[in-house]
C-alpha cells in the first residue's frame, strides 16, 4: 500500500488566503450596492455613477501594471501587499460618512489604489512561497 504525504500551504500563502477573502467579501457587500446609494441618496446622474466605476477600474488596471514592475525593481512585495490592503481598509469604513458624490468618487478612488498596488505584489508572493 502507498503512503500519502500532505504538503502543508506555507503559512504566507494561508494568510494572504485569508485576508483576500476578507478583503472581498468586504468588497462584495459595499460596491454591489453603490450605484443604488449614489442615485436614490446622494441623488448623482447615471453618468456620475458610470464615471465613479470606470474611473475607479481604470485606476486598479493601469496601477497594476506599475506596481509589478516597482515591486520587482524594489523586491518589496510584502510592503507594497501591505500598503495596497491598508488603503482598503482604511476606505471602505469612510464610506458610511459619506455626504455628497464626489466623497464616493474620492474613497472609490483611493479603494482602487489600493487594489492596484497589492495584486502584482501578492501574486509575486504567492508564487515565490508556492515553488
Amino acid at each position: 500500500m502507498a503512503t500519502v504525504t500532505r504538503r502543508r500551504l506555507p503559512r504566507p500563502v494561508v494568510v494572504l488566503g485569508i485576508v483576500s477573502l476578507l478583503n472581498d467579501a468586504s468588497s462584495e457587500m459595499i460596491y454591489p450596492l453603490m450605484p443604488f446609494f449614489l442615485r436614490e441618496h446622494l441623488k448623482a446622474s447615471v453618468a456620475f455613477v458610470g464615471l465613479v466605476e470606470g474611473i475607479a477600474e481604470t485606476t486598479a488596471s493601469l496601477l497594476k501594471l506599475f506596481s509589478g514592475w516597482l515591486s520587482d525593481r524594489l523586491g518589496r512585495h510584502k510592503t507594497l501587499t501591505f500598503i495596497g490592503y491598508a488603503l482598503a481598509s482604511v476606505t471602505r469604513p469612510l464610506m458610511v460618512v459619506v455626504t455628497a458624490a464626489w466623497q464616493v468618487l474620492a474613497l472609490r478612488f483611493v479603494d482602487r489604489i489600493g487594489k492596484g498596488i497589492r495584486t502584482a505584489p501578492r501574486d509575486a508572493l504567492l508564487g515565490e512561497r508556492l515553488r
